[in-house]
C-alpha cells in the first residue's frame, strides 16, 4: 500500500496535501494567515484529481458525478471560512479515492501475474544455424524457436522431438506432461526435459495465454448489472442533491430563522452526507476482487454480470468428453483396412476433437505420403469428418448405411465406437477409452447439494451415457445429442424462467454455450467454444468452477451488505443534519469512512478461499466414450 501511494501521482498528491493539512492544524492557534494558507494549499492537492474528474466527466458524459458534490461542499465550506473542514473533507475523500484505485489495481494484478508467465524474448534459430534473440511479439508463424532446459516456453508451437513440459500454469496439473514430435506446447509452460525446438504455430497475440489475458482485461471493463444500475442513477441522484441543497438552505433561512452562514453551513453538511460515494463503491471493487480471485484459481469471467449471475443458476447442462472426462482417449481396438486407415489418420489430423487427436496419436508412425492431400477435409459439427466419399464419425451418422460386417453390434457394449465408411456402407470401426476427471464427482455433488440440477447431455450412445452418469451420480442424462438438441434443452429451461448454465469444450457445444444464460467453456477446448462462453475453466478443474459458484454467492451477499450499509449511513446522516446535531467534521468522517469500509469489505473477496476444493481426488473411473 505504501509503495503504491508513493509511486502513484494521485497518491503523492494526497501525501503533499496531508502534510499541508497537518501544518494548518499545527499553526491554527498562533498564526491564522499561515494556517489558512496551508489549508488552501492542502485543498488544492487533495482536491486536484476530484476536481479534474468532476469537470472532465461532467463535460464528457454531460452529467454530474459524486466528485462534483465533494468539490462544491469543500468550496462552500471555504467560502464561509471553514477552511479546515473543507480541507478535512477533501482529505478523507482523497484517501477513499486512492484506496479505491488501490483496490482496482490490486484486483487487476491477475493480469500482471498472467503476463509474467510468458517471456518477453525468444531465441530464434536462423537458417545458417545462428541463434538470435528477438522479442516474442516479433515472432512469425513457422519460425523455429530454441527452448533450453528449465526455460519458460515463449510461444505456442509444435515440438521437434519427445519433450517433458510442466503445464501447471495452464492446467493446474503439477505432474509434467509428455509431448511427442509435432505435438503442440503452449507459451508460459516450462520445459522440464532436454532442450528442443518449436515450430511457431501462433502469433504472440493468438496464444492461449494472450487470450486469457485479453479475457481478464475485457471482464474488468464489463460491469455487473448492479454496477450498471448504480452508474445509471448516479447522475440523476447528484442532480437531485444539487437541487435539494439550495432549497434546504432557503427553507432554513425563511422558515427557521437561520442566518445565511449557519444555513449555508448546514447546506454544505447536507451536500456532503447526501453524496452517494459509498453506494457508488458498493459493487465495482468487490466485483473486480471476485473476478481476480477466480482468475488466480483458473476461472475466467468475461464480465461482472457473469460473475454476478453464476450463483443464480438453476440448471447446469454439461457435455461429457473433455468436460466431465479428460478427453484423453486411447484406441483399445479397431478393424480398418490399412489403406483406409491411412485416410482416416490424415482426416483426423484436420480435426480439433479429442477423438481425432487420439486416433492420430495411436497411429502416429503410419506413412501418409501416398494419401491424397489435395482433397479438402470437412469437419461436420457433432458428427465427424468427411473427405470425398470417406466419412469418419459417430454411429448415428451412418444410420442409413449398410453394415455387412455387423459393426453395429459393438454398440451394445459401453464402447466408444467411431465408424469409417463411404457413402453407402460401413467399412470399419475404431474403439477408444476415456477417463473421468477426478474433480468432476465432487463438483457435481456439490452443485446438486446446493439445489442446482445437473443434466448430462452427450452425443454418446445410451450405454456410455448411463455409465458415466452412474459413475458421477448424475440423475438426469440424455444420450445421442446433436448440437441443436442441446440448444433445445437450454431453451426449454429458459421458457420455464430457469437460469440455465452449459459446460462444453467442442465446436458442437458452441451454439448451446451461446444460448445459455451462463456459458462455461473448458480451457482445453475449441477456441469457438471459448469465444461463445461467459466463463472459461482454464485449469480444466470443475471443483474450481464450484469454488467460483460459491465466490459468486459471497459477492452478491457482500454487495447487498454494502448497499444496505451505504444507504443506511446516508439516511442516518441526513436525518441527523435535519435535526441540526451534525457538524461538518463528523459528517465527513462518517460519510467518507463508510466509503472506505465498503471498499475494504469488497477487497475481502481477493482472499476468499475454500479448503474443500483441495481435497477432491476421487477414484479415476475408466469409461468408454465417443464423439459428442
Amino acid at each position: 500500500m505504501k509503495d503504491y501511494i508513493l509511486h502513484n501521482r494521485q497518491g503523492q498528491f494526497v501525501v503533499i496535501g496531508t502534510i499541508f493539512l497537518l501544518l494548518g492544524f499545527a499553526t491554527a492557534n498562533f498564526n491564522d494567515v499561515l494556517s489558512t494558507g496551508a489549508y488552501y494549499i492542502s485543498m488544492f492537492f487533495l482536491g486536484f484529481y476530484a476536481a479534474k474528474n468532476a469537470v472532465v466527466e461532467t463535460i464528457n458524459e454531460k452529467s454530474p458525478n459524486v466528485d462534483l458534490l465533494m468539490i462544491l461542499a469543500a468550496l462552500g465550506a471555504a467560502l464561509i471560512q471553514y477552511e479546515s473542514e473543507g480541507a478535512a473533507l477533501l482529505f478523507v475523500f482523497a484517501v477513499a479515492e486512492v484506496l479505491e484505485d488501490y483496490a482496482t489495481n490490486k484486483s487487476t494484478a491477475a493480469i500482471s501475474e498472467l503476463m509474467a508467465q510468458v517471456p518477453e524474448k525468444a531465441k530464434v534459430l536462423q537458417a545458417n544455424g545462428e541463434v538470435v534473440e528477438v522479442l516474442t511479439d516479433d515472432l512469425q508463424k513457422e519460425d523455429v524457436v530454441v527452448v533450453a532446459r528449465g526455460e519458460q516456453i515463449p510461444i505456442d508451437g509444435y515440438v521437434d522431438r519427445h519433450v517433458l513440459v510442466n503445464e501447471s500454469a495452464l492446467t493446474g496439473e503439477s505432474i509434467p506432461v509428455s509431448k511427442d514430435i509435432d505435438e503442440e506446447v503452449f507459451a508460459g509452460t516450462i520445459n522440464e526435459g532436454n532442450a528442443f525446438h518449436i515450430r511457431v504455430s501462433k502469433l504472440a497475440s493468438e496464444t492461449v495465454f494472450s487470450n486469457i489475458i485479453r479475457m481478464v482485461e475485457e471482464a474488468q471493463n464489463r460491469p455487473s448489472k448492479i454496477s450498471k444500475f448504480i452508474d445509471r442513477i448516479e447522475s440523476k441522484y447528484v442532480i437531485s442533491v444539487l437541487i435539494a441543497v439550495p432549497i434546504f438552505i432557503f427553507i432554513l433561512m425563511q422558515f427557521q430563522g437561520y442566518t445565511f452562514d449557519i444555513a449555508f453551513y448546514r447546506g454544505m453538511v447536507l451536500l456532503t452526507v447526501a453524496s452517494p460515494c459509498a453506494l457508488v463503491a458498493s459493487a465495482t471493487p468487490a466485483t473486480l476482487a471476485a473476478i481476480s480471485n477466480a482468475a488466480k484459481n483458473g476461472i475466467l469471467f468475461k464480465g461482472g454480470a457473469a460473475m454476478e449471475a453464476l450463483s443464480t443458476m438453476d440448471t447446469l447442462y454439461t457435455d461429457k468428453t473433455g468436460t466431465l472426462t479428460y478427453g484423453d482417449f486411447q484406441v483399445v481396438s479397431y478393424q480398418v483396412d490399412d489403406a483406409l486407415l491411412k485416410e482416416v489418420v490424415y482426416m483426423e489430423q484436420q480435426s480439433s476433437h479429442p477423438i481425432g487427436g487420439a486416433i492420430v496419436q495411436a497411429f502416429k508412425d503410419i506413412d501418409l505420403t501416398r494419401v491424397d492431400h489435395s482433397e479438402a477435409v470437412e469437419e461436420i459439427a457433432g458428427k465427424g469428418v468427411k473427405k470425398g466419399a470417406t466419412t469418419v464419425g459417430k454411429p448415428s451418422a451412418f444410420d442409413t448405411h449398410t453394415d455387412p460386417q455387423n459393426f453395429r453390434s459393438l454398440l451394445h457394449a459401453a464402447n466408444t465406437t467411431v465408424f469409417v465408411g463411404d457413402d453407402h456402407e460401413i467399412l470399419g470401426y475404431i474403439s477408444l477409452a476415456d477417463q473421468v476427471r477426478p474433480q468432476s464427482a465432487y463438483a457435481i455433488q456439490a452443485f446438486q447439494n446446493d439445489g442446482v440440477d445437473v443434466v448430462l447431455l452427450t452425443g454418446d450412445n445410451e450405454a456410455v451415457a448411463k455409465e458415466v452418469a452412474g459413475a458421477l451420480h448424475i440423475d438426469h442424462y440424455k444420450a445421442g445429442m446433436l448440437p441443436e438438441d442441446k440448444i433445445a434443452f437450454v431453451l426449454e429451461s429458459q421458457d420455464k424462467d430457469q437460469v440455465a448454465g452449459m459446460i462444453g469444450d467442442g465446436i458442437n457445444d458452441a451454439p448451446a454455450l451461446a444460448n445459455a444464460d451462463i456459458g462455461i467453456a473448458m480451457g482445453s477446448g475449441a477456441s469457438v467454444a471459448m469465444e461463445s462462453s461467459d466463463i472459461v475453466i482454464v485449469k480444466n478443474n470443475l471443483a474450481k468452477l464450484y469454488f467460483s459458484y460459491e465466490l459468486s454467492k459471497k459477492l452478491n451477499q457482500l454487495i447487498l451488505q454494502n448497499v444496505i450499509f451505504a444507504v443506511g449511513v446516508i439516511i442516518t446522516l441526513v436525518l441527523l443534519n435535519l435535526f441540526g446535531v451534525l457538524g461538518l467534521p463528523l459528517a465527513v468522517l462518517c460519510h467518507e469512512g463508510s466509503t472506505i469500509l465498503v471498499i475494504l469489505n469488497g477487497l475481502r473477496l481477493l482472499y476468499y478461499k475454500d479448503a474443500n476444493i483441495e481435497n477432491t481426488e476421487a477414484p479415476v473411473t475408466v469409461v468408454q466414450a465417443e464423439l459428442n
